[in-house]
C-alpha cells in the first residue's frame, strides 16, 4: 500500500444514492475535479470502493 491516495472526483453526485452521497462527502469532496489527500488505510481504500464510479484514485 502507498503511504497517501489522491482522490478526485470526477463525477456528479446528481442521481446517485444517498449513502453515496454521504461517502463522497465523507471524503471531503464537494465539487467535481476537486482533489484531497488521504492516508491509506483499510477505511479510505472500502469508502473509494462504494464509490469508484464517481472519483479516480492515484496513489502517493
Amino acid at each position: 500500500m502507498a503511504n497517501k491516495l489522491e482522490i478526485t472526483l470526477k463525477k456528479s453526485v446528481i442521481g446517485s444514492k444517498p449513502a453515496q452521497r454521504k461517502t463522497v462527502e465523507a471524503l471531503g469532496l464537494n465539487k467535481i475535479n476537486q482533489t484531497v489527500e488521504h492516508e491509506d488505510n483499510v477505511a479510505i481504500r472500502g469508502m473509494v470502493n462504494v464509490v469508484s464510479h464517481l472519483v479516480e484514485v492515484k496513489e502517493l
